[in-house]
């Protein structure tokens, strides 16, 4: 059904209700009005990775790792599934006249934040700190879930809008401050690829406040941009509880009617908390009017009706048995498969099965549930840990050890407890191994959200970048010990890896992320090479945090590799394979380009076409992701570095070259000046088209020189 028609049939019923009635419908959890036959709807869903907090699904890798793939087809794939398996739960649950939280069609997913610092404990519900790539991947994952039916599958959901990434600890009343340029170069990119680009549904509001005001009470972002500038037409939602912060810790209102009136205005629609319950009061205090009420519920009944909820749809029919299938969950190995980012391989791996008698796996996370699901995560029915992986594909010639090493994050303890506790066992493991498989890291319970309501009195931000000390004390004990190590990393941000990375006997490191419920199905897969890894990294892995700005900072100066100004530890977009892709050559047709030069909003919507020619010289089928980054060479506005303007992943099988076809948007070649405006301010551009960075130090850790093209305006 399209917005016009729906808009239609939810003003007809909406003018059925009274004031109050419709008043009621603006909190999430809307209640039934039995005389319109208009059955109760709680609008709080969350699919982050897969339907989650409503009992059984499919868990797939977190947003994060899923970033990791560089592939829009497989996000919006994951988004497809996610929304059959809503669909599939809702019509049954409905049946059984269960309408409560998690059980809609409204999803508040994805994530679109930029994922600026590594000590953010929500950065992992992110997709990475390129605007570039987290704008393809989000729109991506919103048509997945919105389907291209009659009716919308379900209703995706852009958050946090627009400036939020931490600290989480002070967010109900930190204002962020960012310049015109960062807005619009780093903060806003996503959303208005969201919006304008994949039609999503709903947008949700930050705690925080951005430059002053409130972000779910927002003048600039709410009205001149969202729905001004780019002409928003679906449904605002708070996030939860956030309006409750006007009075209580922003000070910009001072009662709680206050709040509810200005949220209101502003062009909140529906409230996340309880805020919205005094909505009557401030009404006939005359801080709101009818027709305030009137707008809002229509945008909420018009998206309802975008659902089908009140009609028979094409979804009506998706039966439970779509819930963690078999397809979905293989799915959900694969995209694991693709997320897993090789960073180290001294010529090690793949294991040759036939060349290893015992494997050591050691470590707090290697046989932990936990930290296969990130947050904000649905119940699978069957998980498979990084040991259990092992062992079910080691197959019975090899023996597999096990010790857990240490606790998850037990910083403070006494040496000599600590040696008879745990520490002993694992030097024995390693010792009796032919080879260490030590997994590291960390869970939602030390990186996350801030009094989540699955998490409610742990995680948050990182102090640092360094893994808790009693798992570095376990990393020097196996490194120690001289066997050959491989080192396995689930977390869902930047730690310090040097240990691992300057050791000679750890032979190969792999970033796992938080790899879903069978994500240690995946990392076997990989380990004894019936995969080729094939991730890259989304984010920046750095070598300390003296290098960044402090965390409340919100200038993009220094952050993220587009603006950093020392060498990474690890840089962005990188990742190795079992094989070598090489860039053969890369051809360009700028006419178009240039003929729209005089004309800025011409040359944002023209661009240029670029093939770029590679081959796989090694014996090995791989998967690559050859990526294309700008450089602006005379702006004063240019970003210090170079910034992402296309990839694409690709299968090549030994010896196999294959074309690549690729589209560079006129926006690429243009730049954000002060005043936040997008402007052609240069005529030389290089165009470098690799399987990394362009950068010395990123060509070197993955040996393939890029290919560089020049282009003159």
């Amino acid at each position: 059904m399209n917005r016009e028609e729906a808009r239609k049939k939810a003003t007809t019923l909406v003018e059925m209700m009274t004031v109050e009635e419709r008043a009621s419908q603006l909190r999430y959890d809307s209640p039934a009005i039995d005389r319109l036959s208009i059955p109760a709807y709680n609008w709080w869903n969350e699919a982050l990775h897969g339907v989650a907090r409503s009992g059984q699904a499919t868990v797939f890798p977190q947003a994060i790792a899923m970033a990791a793939t560089f592939d829009e087809s497989i996000i919006e794939k994951v988004g497809e599934i996610v929304s059959t398996e809503a669909r599939a739960k809702y019509n049954a649950v409905s049946e059984e006249g269960d309408r409560d939280i998690y059980k809609g069609l409204t999803m508040w997913s994805p994530n679109v934040n930029i994922f600026r610092d590594p000590r953010w404990g929500r950065g992992h519900e992110t997709f990475g700190e390129d605007p570039f790539l987290t704008s393809k991947l989000g729109a991506a994952y919103i048509r997945g879930l919105q389907g291209d039916g009659e009716y919308l599958r379900t209703a995706a959901c852009a958050k946090h809008f627009a400036v939020h990434s931490g600290p989480e600890a002070i967010r109900h009343e930190f204002d962020a401050k960012a310049t015109k340029k960062d807005m619009r170069e780093t903060y806003l990119p996503a959303f208005e690829e969201c919006v304008k680009e994949a039609h999503v549904e709903a947008v949700m509001g930050a705690y925080n406040r951005t430059n002053g005001e409130p972000c779910c009470a927002h003048t600039e972002l709410m009205e001149n941009i969202l729905r001004g500038e780019w002409g928003f037409e679906g449904h605002f939602v708070s996030d939860c509880w956030a309006i409750r912060d006007f009075h209580e810790h922003h000070m910009v209102t001072k009662t709680i009617e206050e709040s509810a009136a200005l949220a209101l205005k502003k062009g909140c629609d529906v409230n996340c908390g309880n805020t919205y319950i005094h909505l009557m009061k401030a009404y006939n205090d005359g801080l709101v009017t009818e027709e305030e009420i009137t707008r809002a519920c229509i945008r909420l009944y018009t998206t309802r009706f975008m659902l089908g909820l009140f009609d028979s749809c094409e979804y009506d029919n998706i039966p439970y048995e779509k819930v963690e299938c078999r397809e979905h969950r293989e799915y959900a190995v694969k995209v694991a498969e693709k997320s897993m980012v090789l960073l180290k391989n001294d010529d090690f791996l793949p294991l040759n099965k036939g060349g290893v008698n015992t494997i050591g796996v050691i470590g707090p996370d290697a046989n932990s549930r936990v930290a296969l699901i990130g947050n904000y995560h649905g119940t699978s029915s069957r998980y498979t840990t990084i040991l259990e992986g092992i062992q079910d594909e080691a197959g019975p010639n090899i023996n597999v050890l096990y010790s857990e090493g240490c606790h998850l994050y037990k910083d403070r303890v006494e040496p000599l407890a600590f040696e008879n506790d745990r520490l002993a066992e694992a030097k024995v493991v390693a010792g009796h191994s032919d080879v260490v498989v030590l997994v590291l890291g960390l869970d939602e319970t030390l990186e996350g959200e801030e009094g989540d309501t699955g998490n409610s009195y742990a995680s948050g931000d990182k102090p640092d970048l360094n893994f808790p000390e009693s798992q570095r004390i376990l990393a020097k004990a196996v490194i120690d010990t001289g066997k050959p190590v491989i080192v396995a990393v689930m977390t869902g941000s930047a730690m310090d890896l040097s240990f691992a990375r300057d050791a000679s006997n750890v032979k190969a490191i792999i970033q796992a992320w938080y790899p879903g419920a069978e994500g240690g199905r995946a990392f076997a897969n990989l380990l004894f090479g019936k995969k080729s890894p094939s991730g890259k990294l989304p984010i920046t892995l750095y070598n300390s945090l003296e290098e960044l700005p402090e965390f409340t900072d919100y200038s993009m100066k220094g952050r993220t590799y587009r603006y950093m100004e020392n060498e990474a530890q690890y840089p962005f977009g990188f990742g190795l394979t079992y094989g070598k892709l090489a860039i053969r050559n890369a051809e360009i047709n700028v006419d178009a380009l240039k003929k729209a030069a005089g004309d800025p909003e011409r040359l944002k919507k023209a661009g240029i076409d670029l093939t770029v020619t590679v081959r796989n010289e090694s014996a090995t089928a791989i998967e690559e992701v050859v990526q294309i980054y700008i450089k602006d060479n005379k702006s004063s506005y240019a970003v210090r570095n170079h910034s992402l303007c296309a990839f694409k992943r690709v299968a090549v099988k030994p010896g196999e070259e294959v074309g690549l076809f690729f589209s560079i948007p006129g926006k690429a070649f243009m730049e954000y000046n002060d005043e936040g405006e997008l402007v052609l301010d240069s005529n030389s551009f290089t165009l470098y088209a690799g399987v990394s960075q362009p950068d010395e130090h990123s060509v070197s850790l993955c040996g393939v020189t890029p290919v560089k093209v020049e282009v003159e305006l």
